[in-house]
């Protein structure tokens, strides 16, 4: 048995679009097993070199290396087509599905898929222009939410502030102006309901639900006190729930088991919603892995990962141990350029040195989740990654108080040069949000 609880030894092909899932392919390795990983964007490549992570130039050629006995993991939306055939094939698949995309990929198709499985509906309207997207909020003045379909950067999303809607008129004609065509993915516009955001996740198998519910609340914006601009994720506040009555499940994910069932969905599925004293509104699908959610998952766990992703990928039950009644709070590390690491070309932070004082103990560097990361031939970590999306820090405890003091004590005992990150993850929740969610029934 090894240093991280495991012995368990199982090929595993990782396929990979950016490379989100990396920390997930390391714990996997930690656990015994022989990962092997192929990723699309050849410039997301350069973490986990230096002996971290074996690549593999084909991953078709590598059907051949992890068998119809081992595993495939896809980490990303785009996929969904192949993990159908692989699975016709015999091959044992987790990532999600076809159809499981097009609900993510395509907000349209999405926002059908919640209305038919009954769930309570934001007004929205997409557009394939700019100008269509300005017109329609002169026309129609209100807060709206800018959002795009795909992986856009969230750095295009926007959400309105004023009820003539003259701030989204504004952000949009910056966009005409500033920002290339061939990064506007499509445009959608997403009235603005007030409450709380939430998201509410789990795992299904292609016939049913596997593990206990994941409920997680994001933190998007760069700064303190959720300002500044969008980032796919600063931080995020997670727990595990076992009761399938819980009314937040019950409103959103329970309403789409026969449609995961009729898609073959196996996989990671979280329909992230805005919550009040009217009802469950969700916003958007997310069905893949997510990210930090999956490293946040992985921290309260206690079950073998491996085994785990393998009876989610080959339809079977799973007794999935996790830390009960414990909160995980992940913060991410970052150095510029990010989040403009598109938009500024002349910064890169390659090759800065990652410092971890010898304080950190075996089990605090389980909590470090490293991202564009690679390792020196003499052992030290550095940024290896042109992003600036350097690493995650999580912590759990029995209080949202005591996973941040896990979390955040760990941060001071790591040094990389420009480093940044928020202070404040979890604590809206704590002292606000909380209280109201108690107060409309939604949470005990």
């Amino acid at each position: 048995m090894n240093f991280w609880g495991s012995d368990t030894l199982m090929r595993i092909l990782i396929v990979s679009r950016d490379f989100s899932s990396a920390d997930l392919a390391y714990r996997l390795k930690q656990e015994g097993n022989d990962v092997r990983v192929w990723i699309k964007e050849k410039n997301e490549a350069r973490a986990y070199q230096g002996g971290m992570l074996q690549r593999v130039k084909s991953w078709k050629k590598a059907l051949l290396w992890v068998r119809k006995s081992g595993l495939v993991v896809f980490d990303s939306t785009g996929f969904g087509k192949i993990q159908g055939e692989l699975r016709a094939k015999g091959y044992s698949v987790v990532g999600g599905s076809e159809y499981g995309d097009r609900c993510e990929d395509d907000r349209a198709y999405g926002q059908k898929v919640l209305w038919n499985c009954g769930m309570k509906m934001v007004p929205y309207q997409d557009f394939k222009s700019l100008d269509e997207a300005i017109a329609f909020v002169k026309k129609h003045p209100k807060e709206w939410v800018i959002k795009q379909n795909g992986h856009a950067s969230k750095i295009f999303n926007y959400v309105g502030s004023l009820k003539d809607g003259s701030d989204v008129i504004s952000v949009l004609e910056s966009y005409r102006k500033t920002v290339l065509k061939r990064d506007l993915k499509g445009i959608q516009l997403q009235e603005r309901i007030r409450g709380i955001e939430i998201g509410i996740g789990r795992y299904f198998n292609g016939t049913t639900w596997v593990g206990p519910i994941e409920m997680n609340v994001e933190h998007k914006n760069l700064d303190n006190g959720d300002l500044g601009p969008k980032t796919f994720e600063m931080g995020t506040l997670m727990w595990f729930d076992k009761n399938e009555k819980n009314p937040l499940y019950q409103e959103t994910l329970a309403k789409m088991e026969v449609y995961l069932r009729k898609i073959n969905f196996r996989g990671d599925i979280d329909v992230n919603c805005i919550v009040n004293e009217t009802g469950v509104y969700p916003l958007e699908i997310t069905a893949r892995f997510g990210y930090p959610a999956v490293q946040l998952q992985m921290s309260l766990s206690q079950s073998n990962w491996s085994e785990f992703l393998k009876a989610v990928a080959d339809g079977e039950s799973y007794d999935f141990q996790y830390k009960k009644g414990e909160y995980g709070v992940i913060v991410l590390v970052a150095v510029p350029p990010f989040p403009y690491a598109n938009s500024i070309q002349n910064t890169k932070p390659l090759n800065l040195n990652i410092y971890l004082k010898d304080t950190l103990t075996e089990e605090d560097m389980k909590h470090i989740h490293f991202e564009e990361v690679s390792k020196r031939k003499n052992g030290q970590y550095y940024v290896s990654g042109p992003n600036g999306f350097v690493l995650h820090v999580s912590g759990t405890g029995k209080s949202i108080e005591a996973a941040r003091k896990q979390a955040y004590g760990i941060i001071q005992n790591i040094i990389i040069p420009k480093m940044f990150y928020r202070t404040d993850i979890g604590l809206k929740f704590e002292h606000e949000e909380r209280k109201q969610l108690k107060k409309w029934g939604y949470i005990k």
